[in-house]
């Protein structure tokens, strides 16, 4: 029985091969996410290593409380600079240098800032004195003086710097002119992304980044013989409050600790995707050995009169899945190498740019996605090798027989319905009861909607006959539609036939009635084959429905919220439309003509009742500006709030049972315990707003938090949103490279773009799975073929031609899509409705466009999917095929 299936599936191997696709893709995606992350996580350790080479322990600033970085104010604040001749006076340390560090953006000859992608720009204090502690590594050039820079070669190279030329720097203040010295880059890393590097002298440093006789970090090296441990404990004696030390394998984990974590959803984001694409290539494997078994039903009833058991058959078919699925798993797992070289090109084009220190491929990508592919292979061929095994001896000698069903057949339908329902059940608990563990939702949720999609599958049999009957019309003249459009294209191709004298017939705009009446009878001819065919589509498009539902559903919110806040007529932000901004933005943008009002919007971290909390600081000039909903207080709470006063937003009042009047302790980054009283509780749009959970006085925010910082600034002018007047501001903010004036139109679009690339990410990642259910398609097809050989014989000997016959294969294979789309379409924006019903923040909003642009995707689908199979009907010789068996 191995000699039989393995010389089964030589014969078959174009059928092999079509049925592993599915496998191949999926393994593919979660082999080329492991080699991405670990390729990343390499990366981030050699930039980290890199770092604190030659260092056996830091002193850095200490917060509070655990911030983080991914928002404003989740940075250690600088310390004196007088910490350093203390630590070097100590009798443990060889040596000890001090540095500041920070966010400093290089403009370019076009007077704009340099970004690449959404990638930090970083600028350093160097110590030529002290190589050992210094990260960068000069290639070219000398070390900077005094309003001198060093910038990385990526950066010259791209936008044509040399040593010697001049280039323009923004940091805390207006943008400068320095000469640029030489080139760096860091360390040994091969690339770091696209963030960009500068480095100044300690002096330089320090004034353009606003620490004058401040540091950010001392690295420290211990003398011979002095353990890290010992030395971490000789400098804890001499630091002043608000410092610390570690030593560097603890600076940097702790480096590494935010990054580790971003790395851990990253990949378990991109698994679900690798996860989706194998759940359809399941379904698409499932459907081939179905068909399959179907066509060699008589092949397996010789066996049985030949004495084959129900086992070995069983197990024959079983193994055919298991080789299909161990080389479809090696396949996979070496196009994973181009899928996460595409990723990163993918993130690295919608503004992602991911360091890369070569490409990672570690025994245990290996080991997962050779499990992984062959367990899901092996387990999508149960059913068909069980359907195998019910084949009885007798149907050898019967014409057209096919596997007798099982007894439990006929409660098919009344099975898929409960599934169905059983997994609505488990999203809908998921989704509404509260207090459920992340876990456990996570589980309720990708189990639910698993046992939606297989149960959805399942009953679609039911549904095909009237969705066939329905969609056949649309086939036919959507069809129409799209040869029209491409007949110029059709009749180039026809000329260029007939000029080399090939047969080729003049391409028909009119539906054809015969070849697509036959094509129609078809799709409807084993309702049970074609629901399992387009239930791979259907998943695929289910999804890609849900998220562009959700998609529309955020945005529209967050437009409602900017309409509702934004009453001024312009808007200050970065260039990248999420960094924050130093005040002296709005300190300029208030010195332009025709500014009547002006107010910012500082953000930053505070910790109360134990957690960390998001806070902002506004000035007088806010209730101008600003419009708030207010549960208690008014807009001129917001001009009152003073030395000790706060609004907060009613979902942190209820959870600490605050109102006006109430005492709130608020601990900032240094340590500082602010009473402060409550003057009012505000109602967040549904949308999102700039506001934190609590929001003071700018004073107050700027007297107890370093280095404070703009996440937006508002602006009125006389005569409100004019040419003039953006003129005027364009040209106040022509210091700060780094900022731009936009009206509330401008605003919203420049926010909504980066929700818009999220969704093209998502829409990329989802395709994969709609590619898988193509190929599922035109497997389907191609097996169909084989199996009506003999029919296709007999329809060319009765006069159908090779046009035809095409025809008839296109327009099955088009109905098939677009019962998948039909039903895929509904399902995602069924999910979308319960998860806009559960969630504030998304509004359920049916994005019509979108869904036609599906629609017309899955048309093309199916004209795809039916090119090859189409031809390879097409060119049967009529009476080979009359007496093919």
């Amino acid at each position: 029985m191995i000699r039989f299936a393995l010389a089964g599936m030589l014969s078959r191997k174009l059928r092999t091969a079509l049925t592993a696709i599915g496998v191949v893709l999926g393994v593919s995606l979660i082999s080329g996410t492991y080699v991405l992350t670990d390729s990343i996580t390499s990366a981030f350790d050699s930039i980290f290593s890199e770092s604190y080479k030659n260092t056996d322990a830091t002193v850095s600033g200490k917060t509070a409380f655990d911030t983080t970085s991914d928002s404003a104010g989740g940075v250690a604040p600088p310390f004196t600079a007088t910490v350093l001749p203390a630590i070097e006076k100590l009798p443990e340390v060889d040596a000890a240098g001090g540095s500041v560090f920070g966010e400093v953006q290089m403009i370019g000859r076009d007077g704009k800032a340099i970004v690449f992608g959404g990638s930090p720009n970083l600028g350093y204090s160097v110590d030529p004195d002290l190589p050992q502690f210094n990260t960068l590594s000069l290639v070219g050039g000398s070390w900077p003086g005094p309003n001198e820079i060093v910038i990385d070669t990526q950066t010259a190279e791209k936008k044509g710097f040399a040593p010697g030329d001049e280039i323009a720097v923004q940091a805390r203040g207006a943008a400068q002119r320095m000469r640029i010295s030489g080139l760096v880059e860091f360390g040994e890393v091969s690339s770091i992304g696209g963030a960009t590097l500068a480095g100044f002298d300690l002096g330089t440093a320090q004034k353009l980044l606003g620490k004058t006789g401040q540091l950010d970090q001392i690295l420290i090296s211990a003398k011979d013989g002095v353990s890290p441990q010992q030395l971490v404990d000789a400098v804890g004696k001499v630091l002043p409050d608000g410092t610390q030390v570690r030593t560097a394998q603890e600076q940097a984990d702790a480096d590494a600790e935010e990054t580790s974590g971003f790395l851990d959803f990253f990949r378990t984001f991109l698994l679900v995707f690798g996860g989706i694409a194998l759940f359809v290539g399941s379904f698409v494997i499932a459907n081939s050995l179905s068909i399959t078994i179907a066509q060699r039903t008589r092949e397996f009833a010789t066996l049985r009169t030949l004495g084959a058991s129900r086992r070995q058959i069983l197990g024959s078919v079983v193994l055919e899945a298991l080789i299909t699925g161990v080389l479809a798993s090696i396949a996979g797992l070496l196009f994973g190498l181009a899928i996460a070289t595409g990723l990163f090109n993918l993130f690295d084009a919608v503004g992602f740019t991911l360091p890369n220190n070569g490409l990672v491929f570690q025994t245990r990508t290996v080991v997962v996605g050779l499990l992984v592919g062959i367990v899901v292979t092996v387990f999508a061929s149960l059913r068909p090798a069980w359907r195998a095994t019910r084949v009885p001896p007798i149907a050898a000698v019967r014409e057209g027989a096919k596997p007798i069903p099982g007894r439990f057949n006929r409660y098919r339908p009344l099975g898929a319905a409960l599934l169905a329902i059983a997994g609505i059940a488990l999203v809908v608990v998921g989704l509404f009861v509260d207090g459920l563990p992340t876990s456990t939702l996570l589980v309720m949720l990708g189990g639910g909607v698993l046992l939606l999609f297989v149960g959805v599958a399942l009953f679609s049999a039911r549904l095909v006959k009237p969705l066939a009957a329905a969609s056949d019309p649309v086939a036919r003249w959507s069809v129409v539609t799209l040869t029209v459009i491409a007949w110029p294209v059709l009749v180039l191709s026809w000329l260029i036939k007939r000029a080399f004298r090939r047969r080729a017939e003049f391409p028909r705009v009119l539906p054809d009635g015969p070849a697509t009446t036959i094509g129609g009878q078809n799709s409807r001819r084993d309702p049970a084959r074609t629901a399992s065919t387009a239930a791979a589509l259907m998943i695929g498009l289910a999804l890609v429905t849900l998220v562009a539902t959700l998609g529309a559903g955020i945005i529209k919110p967050f437009e409602d919220a900017v309409d509702g806040i934004f009453s001024a007529d312009y808007a200050i932000t970065a260039q990248n439309n999420f960094s924050p901004l130093p005040p002296d933005v709005a300190a300029a943008v208030a010195a332009t003509p025709g500014v009547s009002a002006v107010t910012s919007v500082r953000g930053g971290q505070a910790s109360a009742y134990g957690e960390r909390i998001q806070i902002t600081g506004v000035d007088a000039a806010a209730p101008e500006l600003l419009s708030f909903d207010w549960r208690s207080g008014s807009q001129q709470s917001l001009a009152d709030l003073g030395a000790d006063g706060a609004i907060v937003d009613a979902e942190y009042a209820d959870k600490h049972a605050l109102s006006v009047g109430s005492q709130l302790a608020l601990t900032t980054v240094t340590g500082k315990t602010l009473p402060l009283k409550v003057l009012g509780v505000f109602r967040p749009p549904a949308g999102g707003s700039p506001f934190g959970n609590v929001t003071i006085s700018t004073p107050t925010f700027d007297a107890n938090n370093p280095q404070p910082l703009n996440v937006y600034t508002f602006v009125n002018l006389t005569g409100g949103v004019t040419a003039a007047n953006t003129a005027a501001l364009d040209s106040a903010l022509s210091a700060f490279p780094n900022a731009k004036a936009l009206d509330r139109d401008a605003f919203k679009k420049s926010q909504t773009d980066g929700i818009k690339s999220i969704l093209n990410v998502l829409y990329v990642l989802l395709a994969l799975s709609v590619l898988v259910s193509l190929f599922g398609i035109v497997n389907t097809l191609v097996l169909t073929v084989f199996e009506r050989t003999r029919e296709l014989g007999m329809l060319r000997a009765v006069g159908l031609t090779r046009g035809q016959v095409r025809k008839m294969i296109r327009h099955e294979s088009v109905i098939t899509a677009l019962i998948g789309a039909a039903i895929g379409i509904v399902l995602g924006l069924g999910l979308a409705l319960l998860l806009a019903a559960r969630l504030e923040e998304v509004a359920f909003a049916v994005p019509v466009a979108q869904l036609i642009v599906f629609g017309v995707l899955s048309i093309v689908v199916g004209i795809l999917a039916a090119i090859w199979p189409a031809r390879r009907a097409a060119r049967l010789n009529p009476l080979e095929a009359l007496q093919y068996e």
